[in-house]
C-alpha cells in the first residue's frame, strides 16, 4: 500500500462517520492509506497543518467546506504540498468553482489526480482561496457562520433575509494597480480568484484561478429592494453589466475606509479589518483534479 496520506476534517463532518468511512475506503480502494487527523479546534488544526507541511508531504486532504479549504490553504499556499478536496461543507464554493466531484467516490478519484498550479489572494490577514469580501456580504457571512451548520447553503438564505432591513453603506477608498485613489459608496464588494461564493453565488462568471489576475466586483450604493433584485441575478451570473455593478481586473487593489462594521472576509472565513491590500500570486495553490476553461 501507498505511503499514509493524511485527512482532515471538521468535527461537524466527523459526526458523520459514514461520510469519513466512505473517504477512508475509497482512498484504501486505490492503495491509499488514509490517516485521519485530528483537529477538533483551530489551533489544533493550524497546528497539524503546520507540520504536515514541514514534514514534506505531498499532499493533503480535506474532507469539509470552504472554511476548511481556507485554514489549509493558510499552511499549504507557497510550498509544494498539493491540495486536494472532498467537498462537505454548507458552501463548497471552492470545490464548485473547480468543477470538484460531489459525491465520495467522485471527489477521491480527484483527490488523487494530477495537481493544477492556481493562484491565491495574499493579504496582511493571510490568504484567500477563493472570494474575498466586504460590506453587505459580509454581514450576511457574519451571521450566516452562526446558524446550525445542518441548514447547509440554506444558512446564507436566511441569513440575506435578516440582515437586509439593517443594510448599511461601506464608503471606501479603493487604489488598483499603480493608479490614482477614488472614493466609493458601496453596498458589497468582492475580490475574486474564483467564480462562487456564499452558497452558489456565481459572482464572477468564467473566472480563471490561473490567470494571474484578480477579479474586482463592486455593487454601488442601492437600496434594499434593489441589492434584493442584484443578489438574486447572482446566482445566475447576470447581474454583470447592469448599472450598479462595476469589475475591474487587476493584480493589486488597496483598500481603506469604514466597511460598516463586519470587517474583511474570505473563503467565508473572517480576515480582519480595513485597510487592507490584497494581491494575486501566481502558481501559489497546487489543487488536484482542478478543472478549469482551458483545463477540462
Amino acid at each position: 500500500m501507498a505511503r499514509g496520506i493524511r485527512v482532515y476534517t471538521t468535527p461537524d463532518v466527523r459526526k458523520e462517520a459514514s461520510r469519513l468511512d466512505a473517504v477512508a475506503a475509497a482512498l484504501r480502494a486505490r492503495d491509499h492509506d488514509p490517516i485521519l487527523v485530528d483537529a477538533f479546534t483551530l489551533d489544533d488544526l493550524r497546528r497539524t497543518l503546520a507540520a504536515t507541511v514541514a514534514d514534506g508531504d505531498e499532499r493533503i486532504v480535506v474532507v469539509g467546506g470552504d472554511g476548511l479549504v481556507h485554514h489549509a490553504t493558510q499552511a499549504i499556499a507557497g510550498t509544494d504540498t498539493a491540495l486536494a478536496v472532498v467537498g462537505s461543507g454548507s458552501g463548497n464554493d471552492f470545490a464548485r468553482a473547480l468543477g470538484l466531484a460531489t459525491d465520495v467516490d467522485g471527489a477521491v478519484e480527484a483527490a488523487l489526480a494530477p495537481t493544477v498550479a492556481l493562484d491565491a489572494l495574499r493579504c496582511e490577514h493571510g490568504w484567500v482561496a477563493s472570494v474575498a469580501t466586504l460590506g453587505f456580504s459580509a454581514t450576511v457571512n457574519h451571521l450566516a457562520n452562526k446558524l446550525p451548520p445542518a441548514m447547509g447553503s440554506a444558512r446564507y438564505s436566511a441569513a440575506t433575509v435578516v440582515e437586509l432591513p439593517r443594510l448599511r453603506r461601506a464608503t471606501l477608498r479603493c487604489t488598483l494597480d499603480d493608479g490614482e485613489p477614488f472614493d466609493l459608496e458601496a453596498t458589497l464588494v468582492a475580490i475574486a480568484n474564483t467564480d462562487y461564493f456564499g452558497g452558489g453565488m456565481e459572482i464572477v462568471p468564467g473566472a480563471d484561478p490561473a490567470d494571474g489576475a484578480l477579479d474586482v466586483v463592486t455593487i454601488g450604493a442601492v437600496g434594499r429592494l434593489t441589492l434584493a433584485r442584484y443578489l438574486r441575478k447572482i446566482f445566475s451570473g447576470s447581474h454583470i453589466g447592469h448599472p450598479a455593478v462595476a469589475t475591474h481586473r487587476v493584480r493589486r487593489i488597496r483598500i481603506e475606509g469604514d466597511d460598516g462594521g463586519a470587517g474583511v472576509w474570505g473563503d467565508g472565513e473572517r480576515l480582519g479589518p480595513l485597510p487592507v491590500t490584497f494581491e494575486v500570486v501566481p502558481g501559489a495553490l497546487h489543487v488536484a483534479g482542478a478543472r478549469l476553461p482551458r483545463n477540462p
